[in-house]
């Protein structure tokens, strides 16, 4: 069973900063004069930074624009990721796994790639193969483009990768870029559909796992129209 390569997610997947991003919000509400609340925190996960900023600048109530929204987020945020990364279960090992069967191995994920850093830097050299993140494509999840970026630099077929997502924004952009989607919910709950399998967590999943997992999401998509 062919899989030629897994696209990971990062916030949520490979670490757990949700918790990072929403304290940061909340942060940047009361600096700024803002209201702000978990659903609409909740509604923002696997979400484009800048789609993240207009629904910020609209529903938190403060006067600034929403690039300038995201980079305060960002010093947020990155400053706790350089205190401590939050690990999902299973992530690490998982990936290890890959690398060590010579499985190619792509970061997707709406994150900057300033914020992504500090993560990758706690990895071994050449974990990912690939890095695409949210300030180097041009429509962000749910949009295919980042998920189809990630497959052709590394010049493999989408429908050949195995997607890993925690969202359903990030699994709506792997299924319409072609890619068969673990999904592995855990702030937000992802819906049920073609092209999508699922798992509790990471823990003892492994690449035999990952190539059962991939034909079973595959043979449930759709065909293109």
């Amino acid at each position: 069973m062919t899989l030629a390569a897994v696209l990971m997610d990062m916030d949520g997947t490979l670490v757990d900063t949700e918790p990072y991003w929403i304290a940061t919000e909340f942060e940047l509400a009361e600096r700024h004069g803002g209201t702000w609340s978990q659903e609409h925190a909740l509604n923002l996960v696997g979400n484009d930074l800048l789609e993240s900023g207009r629904y910020i600048r609209e529903h938190m109530g403060i006067d600034l624009e929403p690039a300038e929204i995201v980079e305060e987020l960002l010093d947020g945020v990155v400053a706790r990721v350089e205190h401590e990364v939050p690990w999902r279960p299973g992530a690490r090992e998982l990936l290890l796994e890959l690398s060590e069967a010579g499985v190619p191995c792509a970061l997707v994920t709406m994150s900057y790639r300033r914020f992504v850093d500090p993560v990758l830097r706690r990895l071994p050299r050449d974990t990912f193969a690939a890095v695409v993140t949210g300030d180097v494509v041009t429509q962000g999840k749910p949009h295919p483009e980042p998920y189809r970026r990630a497959a052709a630099d590394l010049g493999v077929a989408p429908g050949e990768c195995l997607a890993i997502e925690d969202s359903n924004t990030g699994a709506r952009s792997a299924v319409a870029a072609g890619c068969p989607v673990l999904c592995v919910p855990h702030h937000v709950p992802v819906l049920a559909g073609p092209g999508r399998v699922f798992a509790d967590s990471l823990v003892d999943i492994g690449l035999e796992t990952l190539r059962e997992l991939r034909v079973s999401a595959r043979d449930g998509m759709r065909p293109p129209e």
